[in-house]
């Protein structure tokens, strides 16, 4: 060691040691890590972007964990490895990740590639920002500014405030937050002490965030009132009344309504204009977990599936969703213009938010935020939005929406095949049922062997790598598929292709 130091001391002229460490100039190899990311990119754009809509290729290379623990090198040395290696791994990465930009790629409510979108995400991982100074972060904060105005035009506010946070969960929580500060402002303050039982509502089918949110705020999960919903999946207005009323009579302070526009099963839209009814009668906070159907406001044809959306106190909407932004891309959007969100929120660091700044300190967004440090994910939907303009992202959702009502009608003429529900939105939600039962009498047993179906299906299809699609069971019916279209990579042959496929991997069950 001696030696190697002695070396590069006689290579550095006027080098500074500082505890054994040469502080002369810097210890990285510039041209070798330029060399790495030119190849790596050029990887990643042959394995990944070129294939993105490349059907004769698996959506997944199935392994189970232990066996990819041991194709994969997952151990961490003293010593780093190279470059080839590196590569290596990194190719490794890419073959046993799900494609989620494949066409037949239907498992979540996210699916395909956007070119631009993914643009962004290179350009600000490459500069690495952070979103809560205009000094640092200068170009990021004026486009999110101008992503949030826009947004709440759909919406139908005249003015309003947002911030873009890391997912429609995380929305949630910021309003449930948001509602009861605005209910007792004291709470920032004092806590929980010494406040009355408060109560919120919401759907029997609205997102399990609610629940996590009451949870980490305190609220309690047992003061969650789950109303009941229609055979739709919608929330019932008449029930909404009752269960308020029974909160007051308890003596709880009921604070918060969370309608849902989009449930993440069924795909349903709640009857906002009857629940805003209600919200303002009792002086509730009204919030819309739109985090899947909110991209429906910006098609003229079906943005009456929100109907009322603007009367909500707070919206959350993920572009990243049906508008393909890319994970993550949430937006929480309140209609109060008068600085609420930064009073709940702010916590006013002297080292970060200084006033006395030589420009304008309201650019300084941060502390709106409960994060400190925040990715500028309003750039990769601004961008996009740029590149397709707004009847470009109207024609994905229309589209989106077609693919969904051709698969339903596909459906309805093909033996072995039942829906559960006519849809409304892009949720498909069907029984495939297997030629051995399609005989067998309506009861029990019929249901407990349809129940088996669906996972088996899943199983052989991943494991053959043609499709990822998923399957549930749901408010006491038994396992269904859930097919969500949404990537523009799809075609009316995929959808064929599904069907298919599920005929010939259950003809045997």
């Amino acid at each position: 060691v001696g030696i190697c130091k002695q070396e590069m001391l006689q290579k550095k002229k006027n080098a500074v040691l500082v505890d054994g460490v040469i502080l002369n100039g810097p210890i990285t190899d510039s041209k070798a890590g330029e060399k790495f990311v030119e190849e790596a990119c050029k990887m990643i754009m042959e394995e990944v972007v070129q294939k993105a809509d490349n059907v004769t290729e698996k959506v997944c290379e199935w392994r189970s964990p232990e066996t990819l623990k041991q194709i994969l090198d997952l151990e961490m040395r003293d010593t780093g490895e190279s470059h080839q290696q590196l590569l290596q791994l990194c190719r490794d990465v890419i073959k046993y990740s799900v494609k989620t930009s494949h066409p037949r790629f239907f498992n979540q409510l996210y699916a395909g590639l956007d070119y631009y979108s993914l643009v962004a995400r290179f350009i600000t991982e490459a500069l690495n920002p952070s979103v809560y100074t205009y000094e640092v972060s200068p170009v990021f904060l004026l486009v999110e500014e101008a992503v949030i105005k826009k947004m709440i035009e759909f919406i139908g506010w005249k003015e309003g405030d947002g911030i873009f946070n890391p997912g429609g969960s995380v929305s949630n929580m910021y309003a449930m937050n948001l509602a009861r500060y605005k209910f007792c402002p004291e709470i920032k303050e004092k806590g929980l002490s010494g406040l009355p039982r408060l109560v919120l509502f919401t759907s029997e089918e609205c997102h399990y965030s609610m629940k996590k949110a009451a949870s980490f705020l305190g609220i309690g999960t047992e003061n969650v009132y789950f109303i009941k919903t229609d055979e739709r999946g919608k929330m019932i207005p008449e029930e909404l009344e009752k269960q308020v009323q029974r909160a007051r009579k308890e003596g709880s302070a009921p604070f918060l309504v969370c309608a849902t526009a989009g449930t993440t099963v069924l795909g349903a839209f709640d009857p906002l204009d009857k629940i805003a009814d209600i919200c303002e009668k009792h002086g509730l906070w009204l919030h819309v977990d739109a985090s899947w159907g909110g991209s429906a406001l910006i098609s003229r044809k079906h943005c009456r599936l929100l109907h009322g959306i603007h009367r909500a106190d707070s919206v959350a909407w993920n572009p990243h969703k049906m508008l393909l932004a890319g994970i993550q891309c949430c937006a929480f959007l309140v209609k109060d213009n008068s600085g609420l969100l930064k009073k709940c929120y702010s916590a006013k660091a002297a080292y970060l938010f200084q006033q006395d700044k030589f420009y304008d300190v309201s650019y300084d967004t941060g502390d709106k935020s409960i994060q400190c440090s925040r990715r500028p994910d309003a750039f990769k939907f601004w961008l996009m939005w740029k590149a397709l303009g707004t009847t470009g992202l109207e024609e994905r959702v229309n589209r989106a929406l077609a693919l969904a009502r051709y698969l339903v009608e596909e459906i309805k003429k093909r033996e072995g095949f039942q829906l559960l529900l006519e849809p409304e939105y892009a949720n498909v939600c069907f029984w495939y049922i297997p030629p051995s039962l399609r005989k067998m009498e309506d009861g029990p047993e019929f249901w407990q062997k349809l129940h088996q179906v669906a996972p088996i299906v899943k199983e052989r299809m991943m494991k053959k790598g043609s499709v990822m699609l998923g399957y549930q069971p749901h408010q006491g019916k038994v396992n269904f598929f859930r097919q969500v279209v949404i990537s523009p990579q799809v075609s009316r042959e995929d959808m064929d292709f599904l069907l298919d496929e599920i005929e010939l991997l259950a003809k045997d069950l």
